[in-house]
């Protein structure tokens, strides 16, 4: 059952193919009709840091299947990181998803990986195929980062400066191009309802210096058409890495690997295949 370093070429309408670096592990029959398991990273974040290892330790455990990738310009995928956006990280997103997986899967988010999680729910919604997920866990999620908790905290000067430059760069920070900025707005969520047609469970820790604690509140009341649980950590930072806070993620993927209540458990029919690759 390995998940040995692949890549996907990924249509890219703006020029070249994207190379993305994957890594599966495909279900066995152990795992039964358990959802698979998809990672979603943050920001300037790669494929193999402790939360999405620790995953892929928890699924080959249970048999189960579960995807992870870098988006370009990220770990081992190609690309310059300045030139990517959100809408880029989403394409690549849809179509890794779709090319990797079967039937449904619980989609675990982490900061702006939890961004993309919700846009990707909403590109499955219209294309009719919300069954396809189990369910979003997302961690500390970083919704709108780029202009709720980037560009609406940036003093006049720093506006100016990444306006006029292209890209504002600080010591021990990534860099943040005025196109993450502007390419960002055509996919905020903030401003109405947001529908996944599925569970959603928050972790958020209380101690986080990169996405404040309310914001996971203003999340919650956009999301008010779905389940959603929130798990608030009192001590916990936004990397949520600990022990601890790993204990937390595979009880909320416990969780969500169990059927919604008054709903029997999906047989191979409902999916139309014999199983995950």
């Amino acid at each position: 059952m390995s998940d040995a370093l692949d890549f996907l070429d990924i249509p890219n309408p703006g020029g070249s193919p994207w190379r993305i670096a994957r890594r599966l592990r495909v279900a066995t029959a152990e795992a039964g009709n358990a959802p698979g398991l998809v990672w979603l990273g943050g920001f300037a974040s790669d494929m193999d840091g402790t939360k999405a290892s620790f995953l892929d330790e928890w699924a080959q455990a249970r048999g189960r299947a579960f995807l992870r990738f870098d988006y370009s310009g990220h770990g081992r995928s190609d690309g310059r990181f300045e030139d990517g956006c959100i809408g880029d990280w989403l394409e690549q997103s849809l179509a890794v998803f779709e090319r990797s997986t079967q039937g449904p899967q619980i989609v675990i988010g982490s900061s702006m990986g939890a961004w993309i999680a919700l846009l990707l729910a909403r590109r499955l919604a219209a294309k009719g195929e919300s069954a396809r997920l189990a369910g979003l866990i997302l961690l500390a999620p970083a919704v709108d980062f780029t202009e709720a908790l980037m560009w609406e905290s940036f003093k006049k000067r720093t506006r100016s400066e990444i306006m006029k430059t292209g890209v504002l760069r600080r010591a021990d920070q990534p860099p943040v191009t005025w196109r993450l900025i502007e390419e960002g707005r055509n996919h905020l969520l903030l401003g109405g309802l947001i529908r996944t047609h599925a569970r959603v469970h928050i972790l958020q820790g209380m101690h986080d210096a990169d996405v404040p604690w309310r914001h996971a509140l203003t999340i919650v009341e956009h999301l008010n058409a779905d389940p959603v649980t929130l798990t608030f950590i009192a001590d916990g930072d936004h990397r949520l890495s600990r022990p601890e806070d790993l204990a937390q993620l595979a009880a909320a993927v416990e969780m969500m690997s169990a059927p919604p209540p008054g709903e029997p458990p999906p047989t191979l029919f409902d999916f139309g295949g014999p199983g995950q690759s």
